[in-house]
């Protein structure tokens, strides 16, 4: 079998020294690192709400993860690409999200042949509001204020939330005023209608993640590889009071690839759901 770490050599140099940064910036709350098993073919898979999500990972083990990262990380010419001799070194698979990538699907599958260990976030991008989105909210509803404004105000919210508030107010269970009162902080603000029986947890619980892609499930079932799911719920800031992942049960993929993607899911967002009571004790 390949030993992992020879093929990943940044990774193996870099991780304890960053990995005791990392800890000591944000201070992650790791709950649950012991279901991550220390040998044989495993995919990390979790919710993805920040660029740092993967590293809450990382420093809860001491296996080399190979994570599939957009391939601009690994190309100059975009944004992203400051630093493509890291990814690289550090054993990232890039992944083109424009297409069908069987390119990166097949060094995924190989990784997990060899018996090594691959996260990926099966939401397929970070749950975040991208700028066409925020566009097509401004144009829809707050042209009465600057794009520049409107921006500032709504990029921190989750896509999935922000698509629930919308659907509130499209059934009639928010105001149009209300709505647009709330586009601030939409997390908090459907946090309170659940205290105000407006509406139910479980509701709110379906919605705060995106639809879950097969990727992860049917790479685990080609593979006879476990699943690992985790959840990060909290803040990434200095010093973070809050910053919590938790790892659930590792569990196989039997024949229907339907049943377990919506068993990832349940399993993803029950995770979440039980750091954010521990949270508000």
């Amino acid at each position: 079998m390949t030993n992992q770490k020879d093929k990943m050599p940044i990774y193996k140099i870099a991780r304890p020294t960053l990995g005791l940064l990392y800890k000591l910036w944000y201070r992650p709350k790791i709950i649950g690192k012991e279901n991550i098993p220390k040998d044989g073919s495993i995919l990390l898979v979790g919710n993805h709400v920040h660029i740092m999500d993967q590293c809450n990972v990382i420093v809860a083990t001491k296996r080399c993860i190979h994570f599939m990262a957009k391939k601009e990380y690994f190309d100059t010419q975009y944004k992203e690409g400051k630093f493509p001799w890291f990814f690289k070194g550090a054993g990232c698979i890039p992944v083109d999200r424009s297409k069908k990538d069987e390119e990166a699907v097949q060094s995924a599958l190989e990784v997990l042949k060899e018996g090594g260990a691959l996260g990926l976030f099966p939401e397929g991008t970070r749950n975040g509001l991208k700028e066409d989105r925020i566009k097509e909210l401004y144009e829809q509803y707050s042209q009465e204020e600057t794009y520049q404004s409107f921006y500032k105000k709504v990029k921190k919210n989750k896509t999935s939330l922000m698509n629930y508030l919308e659907e509130l107010f499209q059934r009639d269970i928010i105001t149009e005023e209300e709505f647009l009162d709330n586009l601030g902080d939409v997390d908090a603000y459907l946090r309170d209608l659940i205290k105000l029986h407006r509406i139910n947890e479980e509701e709110y619980y379906e919605h705060i993640l995106l639809p879950l892609k097969f990727g992860a499930v049917s790479m685990a079932h080609k593979t006879n590889s476990y699943l690992v799911p985790f959840a990060i719920t909290g803040d990434y800031k200095f010093l973070s009071k809050n910053l919590t992942v938790r790892i659930g049960t590792p569990f196989k993929v039997e024949e229907d690839l339907e049943k377990a993607n919506k068993q990832l899911d349940h399993t993803i967002k029950s995770l979440m759901r039980e750091s954010d009571k521990n949270s508000e004790k």
